[in-house]
C-alpha cells in the first residue's frame, strides 16, 4: 500500500515523500523468482566481469597508476580475486599472479590482466621482463591497512614480491585502495534486473517465514524460524552471506550479530535481518512482523506499532534524500541526523554499500557503535552506479505497551542514472507482516512443501 498523504503529513508537515521513490510497496505478495540455470548464470556472470574489467584502464588513469599487481595462492586469496575470477573458478590455483595495465605503450592490445598460474617460479623472470618493456612509473599493490578491498595482499606474498622484483621495482609500488573500492563498488546495467529478482525472492522468504505457515504461537521459536530460512534457501538454489537473525523486539533489543532465543507468542513484535546470495550478488533486508492476539479477537496491529514503522519509513526517505555522489559517508550521516532532529525523529542510521559482498566496498553511513562519525570508511566518498543497504532504526513510543521500541528496517537501493537519484530496488516495508494464529498451517517446519514460481 502506498503511504497515504495523511500519514506522510503527520510525519512531516512541510516535506512530501518524493514521488520518484518508485515502487515503495509492491502490490500483492512477493513471488519466488526462478533464476537462470547454473550454466546460463556462469555465462552472464562472466559477461558482467568482462564489462567491469574493460573499465580498468580508465580506473588506473584516474589514479595515475600504470600497473596494478595482484599475487595470491590457493586459500590465501586477495579480496579482489572474487570479483575478477571466472564464474567456474572457486580458488586461484597454485600461485596466481595478475598484472592489470593501462593498455598503453608496449602492452597495448595485450590481455588485461596478464595472468600467470605457476608453482615453479617461472612467473618471476617473465614478470620482470614485462615490467622492463612496459616501464610503469607507479605500480599499485593491495597493501592498505584500513580498507579490506585495498589490503588483500598477504604478507608472505609481499615478501616474495620484494625478493623476486627487487628494489628497483619495489620502489615504484604504491598503495591506492580506491582501485579496489571503485572496481568492486561499480555495478553494470545488466545486473539490476536479476538483483530485483533476488530482492523479490528475499521478500517472498520473509513473507512466508512471518506467517502462520511457519509460525505457531506458543510453539515455534525464533531459532526454528532461522533454520527454516536456511533450509528453504537450499530448495531455492540460493545461499546466504550471514545466518538469518530472528528476534522478538523488546525495549532492550539492540542490533547485533545474533537473534534472540524465544518462543514466539501472541502479541510479539518480530524482526528479521538476513540476505541471500546468488549470481555474484547479495541482498540484505530487515523486516518486522506482529503476531495477532487472535485469542482476544485482534485483527490488526496496534496503532502505536504502525506509527513506529511510519517513523522508520520517514528515516529511509531522509537517507535517500541526503545521499549524493561525491559526499562523504560522514557528511551524509550528519545531514541525516540534522534533518531527523529538525523533524523530531530519534533513531540511528548505519547504512552500507552492498553488491559483490553483503558489506561491500565504499563509504559507510554510520555504524551502530559509531553513531555520529566513522573514521576512514566514513570519510570515503559516495560513488554512483552502486547499490546501498539503507539500514536504520527509529525510536517510537508505543502507548498500547507503555514502551519505547526500536523499529529496525533495511532495504537495498540503487543509483538511477536517468533520474540521478537513489531508488529502492524492489520496494520497502510499509506495513507490518501479520501472523494470524487462527489460520491453519499448510506446511510444517520439519517437512515444508514449497513451490518455486516459474
Amino acid at each position: 500500500m502506498i503511504i497515504s498523504v495523511i500519514s506522510a503529513l503527520l510525519l512531516c508537515s512541510t516535506l512530501l515523500v518524493r514521488a520518484t521513490f518508485a515502487q515503495l510497496h509492491p502490490t500483492g505478495p512477493a513471488s519466488y523468482q526462478r533464476l537462470p540455470s547454473l550454466r546460463e548464470q556462469a555465462a552472464i556472470l562472466d559477461s558482467w566481469r568482462d564489462e567491469r574489467l574493460s573499465k580498468i584502464p580508465d580506473l588506473l588513469n584516474k589514479y595515475r597508476i600504470q600497473a596494478w599487481l595482484i599475487s595470491q595462492r590457493e586459500y590465501a586469496e586477495d579480496t579482489i580475486w572474487w570479483s575478477i575470477k571466472n564464474a567456474t573458478e572457486y580458488a586461484p590455483h597454485r600461485r596466481t599472479v595478475l598484472l592489470f595495465h593501462a593498455n598503453t605503450s608496449s602492452l597495448a592490445g595485450r590481455p588485461n590482466p596478464l595472468k600467470w598460474v605457476d608453482n615453479t617460479g617461472a612467473v618471476w623472470p617473465e614478470l620482470r621482463e614485462i615490467l622492463a618493456q612496459y616501464n610503469p612509473r607507479r605500480i599499485a599493490l593491495n597493501t592498505d591497512k584500513d580498507v579490506a578491498f585495498g589490503g588483500g595482499l598477504h604478507v608472505g606474498e609481499y615478501e616474495v614480491l620484494a625478493e623476486e622484483l627487487g628494489e628497483n621495482w619495489m620502489e615504484r609500488t604504491v598503495n591506492e585502495p580506491m582501485l579496489g573500492i571503485e572496481y568492486v563498488a561499480t555495478r553494470v546495467p545488466g545486473q539490476l534486473k536479476y538483483y530485483r529478482d533476488l530482492q523479490e525472492t528475499t521478500w517472498a522468504l520473509v513473507e512466508e517465514a512471518f506467517s502462520e505457515q511457519v509460525i505457531t504461537p506458543g510453539t515455534t521459536s525464533t531459532e526454528d524460524v532461522e533454520w527454516w530460512f536456511r533450509e528453504k534457501m537450499l530448495l531455492l538454489n540460493v545461499t546466504t552471506w550471514n545466518h538469518p537473525r530472528v528476534s522478538v523486539i523488546t525495549p532492550e533489543s539492540f542490533p547485533g550479530w545474533s537473534g534472540t532465543q524465544d518462543i514466539i507468542d501472541e502479541g510479539d513484535l518480530l524482526h528479521v535481518d538476513f540476505g541471500i546470495t546468488a549470481m555474484g550478488l547479495n541482498t540484505d533486508v530487515q523486516h518486522m512482523a506482529y503476531v495477532l492476539r487472535t485469542s482476544q479477537g485482534e485483527t490488526n496491529a496496534p496503532e502505536g506499532l504502525k506509527e513506529g514503522l511510519r517513523k522508520a519509513n520517514r528515516m529511509q526517505d531522509i537517507v535517500l534524500e541526503n545521499m549524493r555522489a561525491g559526499m562523504s559517508g560522514n557528511e551524509v550521516l550528519t545531514a541525516c541526523l540534522d534533518q531527523m532532529k529538525a523533524e523530531g525523529i530519534e533513531g540511528q542510521v548505519y547504512s552500507h554499500p552492498i553488491g559483490d559482498w553483503g558489506h561491500s566496498a565504499g563509504a559507510v553511513i554510520g555504524f551502530t557503535n559509531l553513531p555520529t562519525y566513522v573514521p576512514v570508511l566514513g570519510e570515503l566518498r559516495i560513488l554512483p552506479n552502486t547499490y546501498y543497504s539503507i539500514e536504520l532504526y527509529a525510536y517510537s513510543y508505543v502507548p498500547e505497551r507503555n514502551e519505547t521500541l526500536r523499529f529496525r528496517l533495511e532495504e537495498n537501493a540503487y543509483w538511477d542514472q536517468v533520474t540521478e537519484q537513489w531508488n529502492f530496488v524492489y520496494g520497502r516495508q510499509e506495513r507490518l507482516h501479520l501472523i494470524n494464529a487462527t489460520h491453519r498451517p499448510t506446511a510444517s517446519l520439519a517437512q515444508p512443501t514449497f513451490v518455486v514460481q516459474p
